[in-house]
């Protein structure tokens, strides 16, 4: 017998969108639901809860073919808009990372640097249909006898684009605060010194993976919503921590899993896909995922209810800290604390402000929503559950 006494199938749930029965909502409107009727009975009335995350996300890049010149070229150096690719692969076969930089690009040499364009910006700029500049040189084989082209192409014009990200959609992430007497440039943004702001960066409860925080449903293959278009769970991400300390809900109090995804970039939309420039620290990439959420039974219910008041992380001093490796908090903090815009460290009231856009997270939820509702997409079985521990 059963411990649910509700329990779903991805078939039955599949059917219902088909036939337009599927009930559909947000993890925001979830909580809501959850805390009205019950876990049991949100499950009987829900079917799919859908999350969303908008982020700076470094660990992202693009697989790119450029095509084959005449004569041919085995590339050993490639460059987008004078920012490297990686080239090492095949002879027309780059991988360009969102936080690679241009060649001329001062660094920080003059403190803070600007980074004013990255690879996440050359991404940016082909999903949004711009002409990038193209250069490419080789050493010359019987087989690839050129040895350099130049030339404009457009995303278009490339016979294969697809975004892979080795590690996005962290679930939960530290609270950053700078405890030092000077200001600091890290990839959690400037933080001041003395303790004077605090900067954060989780959807809260609308992020993918605090809504199933054991990876019940989200596994290789899970089809989810990548970029503006649609993209995959390809296994778990690098750095990812499952064995993360967890609150009673099951959601972690420090940065635990990560997954790898990938889908077709020529799908993909500027609006989801953003170069950022970090100062003193780097460019990078922001990146839309919105993952749904199958209620197959009460147990989904409950996680997916889970409100900003029940969600947890650390705050965390980056100026000693966490360069020298030392595990220290300085707090617990929640994030309806955090998304009330002030929290307190060391007994001082802190400004507290997101890198991750929860409006722009909403609206990926909603989109995935309305794609759902339209029967438009449907959930995939995972074939592989991400390891839990």
């Amino acid at each position: 017998m059963s411990e649910h006494k509700v329990v779903k199938t991805y078939d039955e749930i599949n059917a219902r969108i088909r036939s337009g029965e599927a009930v559909v909502v947000t993890a925001e409107e979830m909580v809501g639901i959850v805390r009205e009727k019950g876990p049991e009975d949100a499950a009987r009335h829900v079917d799919v809860v859908t999350t969303g995350t908008f982020a700076p996300m470094c660990s992202s890049g693009v697989f790119l073919n450029f095509g084959h010149s005449q004569p041919t070229l085995k590339a050993s150096k490639v460059w987008l808009n004078n920012v490297a690719a990686y080239a090492g692969i095949a002879a027309v076969d780059v991988y360009l990372g969102a936080a690679e930089l241009p060649e001329d690009d001062p660094l920080n040499k003059v403190f803070p640097g600007e980074f004013l364009y990255g690879g996440g910006h050359v991404i940016e700029d082909l999903v949004a249909g711009k002409k990038v500049l193209l250069k490419a040189v080789g050493y010359g084989t019987d087989c690839y006898p050129n040895r350099g082209i130049e030339k404009e192409v457009t995303l278009e014009d490339l016979p294969f684009a697809m975004m892979v990200n080795p590690r996005n959609a962290y679930q939960n992430y530290n609270c950053a605060v700078n405890l030092s007497d000077k200001t600091i440039y890290t990839y959690m943004g400037t933080l001041r010194p003395h303790g004077k702001n605090a900067n954060y960066c989780s959807a809260g409860e609308l992020s993918p993976l605090l809504n199933d925080p054991l990876y019940k449903t989200i596994g290789l293959g899970t089809k989810i919503f990548l970029g503006g278009g649609i993209g995959y769970v390809t296994w778990h991400g690098t750095q990812h921590n499952p064995g993360a300390p967890r609150h009673e809900n099951g959601t972690p109090l420090k940065a635990a899993g990560t997954l790898m995804v990938q889908g077709d970039l020529k799908q993909m939309s500027p609006r989801w896909l953003k170069g950022i420039s970090m100062q003193g620290y780097g460019a990078t990439m922001a990146v839309g995922i919105g993952i749904p959420i199958p209620i197959l039974n009460e147990e989904m219910a409950r996680y997916t209810g889970v409100s900003n008041e029940e969600i947890f992380t650390q705050i965390i001093d980056y100026s000693y800290d966490y360069p020298h490796g030392v595990a220290r908090s300085y707090g617990e903090v929640s994030y309806a604390q955090l998304k009330s815009g002030h929290i307190e460290v060391n007994g001082k009231k802190v400004v507290a402000a997101p890198l991750s856009s929860t409006v722009r997270a909403r609206e990926i939820a909603e989109t995935l929503k309305g794609w759902i509702v339209k029967g438009d997409f449907q959930l995939e079985i995972p074939v592989k559950s991400l390891p839990d521990k």
